[in-house]
């Protein structure tokens, strides 16, 4: 017998807090916010969306117009890419449960409107949530995260109906989560719990009495107790700023590498030389490299062995993003490609052919291979040091 999922009413301070637990790509969650909401007739309505996605939500072509371009010069590749998959894998869920993703929190919308009640966005910035994921990994688990959500469009496993029965009793955006989170414990904080808090707190100071707020299933288990607590929202916007440590150590394998071919030419010019011409063609080969592995144009290939070898050596700069640049000028993505994404991210051949995510990948691989060459060049040369000494 399946559990059938019930709402949880919470009094304080006078208000009459009810959360709806929901699926966001169930059908039953969608009927369950109808009925909720007709019966309650709620002075407020919070709904677990920001700004952003409450847009993308009822302007769902709206990301036709993104300018890959910005995303690139604003550092923010990794953002879209994480969101790209992520709504990718809810989108697939939902047509497999013959369902819409979101269509729960679009009732919560209209509802508002109807009952002229007020409609609180709930959520943390999902740029800021992800900006502070970002900064609590370390640069190991930078790349281990982007390889796993990477490797996550291979997986071609059918959902199994026992998945997908699951699946409609919780939110699955959440679940997916959850999974990276259990592989690397140190973004769940930032993740979930910060992100309960900021909830419980928009739905608490929600105006007047009766308040109805949709949430995915997963945040409904702490909510209610941070609802009956206190603590200053205000820290969970705040994004970090590198230490100083982290800034002068950034510094301090580009001084290295400098100093030692430097001093490779004072002890032998030809070594010195040689030295300087293995750094450039290790360094800017594997970041070209990366780009062609994306399928990426030869001058974009071209772009990265250039700016490799000078932008491993200012950490304020990436041959990825010049790489990404000139592949951007060269594609142009059109709306077509954007409304291509659902079908083209169920296969890796796809993902790398859409030019939209063909040019964030390129971006990523050619910063990996220029990371990889600074390495591998940067033993070379201490090696060739300590030959010469």
């Amino acid at each position: 017998m399946e559990n059938k999922i019930e709402v949880i009413h919470i009094d304080y301070q006078g208000k009459q807090i009810t959360l709806i637990p929901t699926a966001h790509v169930s059908k039953e969650s969608v009927q369950l916010t109808k009925e909720t909401i007709d019966a309650i007739q709620p002075d407020s309505i919070c709904i677990e969306l920001d700004r952003d996605r409450y847009n993308s939500l009822i302007d769902p072509v709206n990301y036709r117009n993104t300018d890959i371009s910005k995303i690139i010069k604003e550092k923010k590749v990794f953002m879209m890419l994480v969101n790209v998959i992520l709504s990718n894998f809810q989108k697939r869920i939902a047509e497999q449960l013959g369902s819409k993703s979101g269509q729960e929190m679009l009732v919560g919308i209209e509802k508002a409107k109807e009952l002229n009640a007020d409609l609180i966005l709930a959520d943390r910035n999902v740029s800021i949530t992800f900006k502070r994921i970002w900064a609590n990994l370390s640069f190991s688990d930078k790349y281990k995260l982007i390889t796993l959500l990477l490797t996550s469009i291979l997986d071609d496993e059918e959902i199994t109906e026992e998945d997908l029965k699951s699946l409609q009793q919780k939110d699955t955006l959440t679940a997916a989560l959850n999974e990276v989170s259990k592989k690397f414990p140190n973004i769940t904080e930032v993740l979930v719990d910060e992100r309960d808090k900021y909830l419980a707190h928009k739905i608490k100071h929600a105006p007047g009495e009766k308040i109805v707020a949709i949430l995915g299933a997963a945040h409904t288990v702490n909510v209610p107790k941070y609802i009956h607590m206190d603590y200053d929202i205000d820290q969970y916007d705040i994004v970090p700023e590198k230490k100083k440590s982290s800034k002068i150590a950034g510094w301090i394998i580009p001084i290295i590498i400098v100093s030692l071919i430097l001093a490779s030419f004072k002890l032998d010019t030809s070594i010195g030389f040689q030295q300087l011409k293995g750094w450039i063609l290790i360094n800017g080969s594997l970041s070209a490299l990366g780009v062609l592995i994306c399928r990426g144009h030869i001058l974009s290939m071209l772009t990265a062995f250039v700016f490799a070898p000078i932008t491993s050596l200012n950490p304020l700069l990436a041959a990825g993003w010049f790489a990404g640049l000139v592949e951007a000028k060269i594609l142009k993505p059109t709306v077509a490609d954007f409304d291509r994404l659902s079908s083209d991210l169920n296969t890796f051949k796809g993902f790398v052919s859409n030019k939209v995510t063909r040019i964030l990948l390129i971006v990523l691989f050619a910063n990996l291979g220029s990371t990889i060459g600074t390495f591998v060049s940067g033993l070379s040369i201490v090696k060739a040091i300590f030959n010469l000494i």
